[in-house]
This record gives C-alpha cells, sequence and structure tokens, in this order.
C-alpha cells in the first residue's frame, strides 16, 4: 500500500484556502473559478477513476478509512491535504460531513461533440431546477447507456453539490451539456435524425408498444417537477408516449417516469 504524503500540514476552518474552497458552494464563484467541489465516497472516486480531480481533501480523522482513496490519489500525482474536522464542516454542505473532498474542473461538454459521435439515446431535461432530481436523472442515464444529458434552458448548475451527490458519481461518468435556447436545441437534435419523445399522461404513443420507435435513434423529453414539459416542447416533439399506470396512483414523478422510459430503451436497444 502506498505511503501517501499530504501535501500541507493538517488545515484548520481559518485557513484562507478553506475558506476559498467554501466559497465554492455558490454557482457565481464556480463559473469564475472553473472548478467545484465534490464530497463523499462515491464522487471522489469517480473523479479520481476519469481523472477529473485536481486536489483531494481528507479529514484527519478519517485518512485510514479513505486509505484506498488516497492511495489512488498519490499514485496519480493527485495532491492531497488533510483538514481537520471543522474545516470538514466547512467544506460539506451535508449534516454529517463525509471526510473526504475532491477538487475538479468543470465538467460542461459541448452538444456539438455528443452529435458528431452519432448517439443512440439522449437524455434531454428541459428547464430542471431542482438539482436533486437533475442528479438523479444523471444517474439513470449513466444506468442505462445514454450518450449524455443536454439540459435545456434556465436549467440549475449541475455542478451543484446536491445535485453531484444525487448522481452517485454519475456525473463523471455521462457528458452532461447545457444548452440555454430551448427550440434550438430541439432542432439541432432533430437535424441530428434523432426522434424525439416527450413524456406526456395522454400521449398518443403507448411505451408498451413502442418498441419500433426505441430501436431508432432517439431522445427522451423531461420536464422539471412543478411544471413539466411547457406545450410548446410537447407540441414539437415527434411522439408524445405516455406510460400506461395499472394501479391507482394518478402519476409518476420525475424519478420514476425516468427510470422506466430509459429502461424500455435499454432494453429494446440493447436486446
Amino acid at each position: 500500500m502506498t505511503d501517501f504524503r499530504p501535501a500541507t500540514d493538517v488545515l484548520t476552518e481559518r485557513s484562507s484556502r478553506v475558506v476559498a474552497l467554501a466559497k465554492l458552494h455558490r454557482a457565481s464563484v464556480r463559473r469564475s473559478e472553473g472548478r467545484f467541489l465534490v464530497e463523499g465516497f462515491n464522487s471522489v472516486d469517480a473523479a479520481l477513476a476519469t481523472g477529473r480531480a485536481v486536489q483531494v481533501l481528507v479529514r484527519d480523522d478519517d485518512a485510514e478509512r479513505h486509505r484506498d482513496l488516497l492511495d489512488t490519489a498519490y499514485a496519480a500525482g493527485v495532491p492531497i491535504v488533510e483538514v481537520n474536522r471543522r474545516a470538514a464542516e466547512k467544506l460539506s454542505e451535508t449534516m454529517t460531513a463525509p471526510g473526504v473532498f475532491a477538487v475538479c474542473g468543470l465538467l460542461d461538454a459541448a452538444l456539438d461533440d455528443v452529435l458528431a459521435a452519432e448517439p443512440t439515446l439522449l437524455v434531454v431535461a428541459v428547464e430542471p431546477r431542482d438539482p436533486g432530481n437533475l442528479g438523479t436523472l444523471v444517474r439513470c442515464g449513466d444506468a442505462m447507456g445514454a450518450a449524455a444529458v443536454l439540459l435545456l434552458g434556465d436549467s440549475v448548475d449541475p455542478h451543484n453539490g446536491k445535485s453531484v451527490r444525487a448522481s452517485a458519481g454519475s456525473v463523471f461518468h455521462v457528458p452532461v451539456i447545457r444548452y440555454p435556447d430551448v427550440a434550438d436545441g430541439l432542432r439541432r437534435l432533430r437535424d441530428a435524425g434523432l426522434i424525439t419523445l416527450a413524456t406526456t399522461m395522454e400521449g398518443e404513443l403507448s411505451l408498451d408498444t413502442a418498441d419500433e420507435v426505441l430501436a431508432a435513434p432517439h431522445a427522451w423529453l423531461f420536464g422539471n417537477e412543478a411544471h413539466g414539459l411547457p406545450d410548446e416542447v410537447i407540441a414539437a416533439a415527434d411522439h408524445r408516449v405516455s406510460i400506461p399506470l395499472h394501479g391507482r396512483a394518478e402519476s409518476l414523478n420525475l424519478a420514476a417516469a425516468s427510470a422506466i422510459c430509459l429502461y424500455a430503451s435499454a432494453r429494446v436497444q440493447n436486446a
């Protein structure tokens, strides 16, 4: 096992470096500095595995527990810094600080690059506002083999701590694209040969009978929890798809609906 050496002495909550990193909880600071902070084993492990981590911080009394992560960071030449308990609490956005963090460069991907690879499955979130829901959507997309997650319109920052934690590391595995123009983004998907599928309660196409459509390259369009998909997006989609409900529940939340739809796509495309 590697005998890692922290880059500095143990930092306290008063350290200027800790104070500066804690400011990365704000989206404006993340944008201006081009970096963000992740916490917890899953996120740090994924950041290291994908070469995204530029620094690892570990609570001094948790160093042994996270020895494998620190060995990985050390072997990759990623600087390791120890912090005390209060510093870890300052860096964390959770009630119980996880004890390990990583500083990473922003993950914004380009739509041109994703479309040039001729994807067969894309996840599209239209104006997502809830960071936890977005992280869950990224995780589902990753699990079901989506080529990317596209955020159209005014979107929550995917580097938000809650979003990153909800993705359980998947934000590092699947490209996430922010594209502010909803109409132009949909046009570009169609021009790239992707069928657009809007999830609605009363679609003309049932998910149970959609296999032929799902076999072709397509993009699922999901709205936000509060308002769903805008009417103009539903109208512009190639198909409006409903999920048959056989019990007494009147609807599904975004996480459940997206998981069902993306599983259906993966089942057909990987048959």
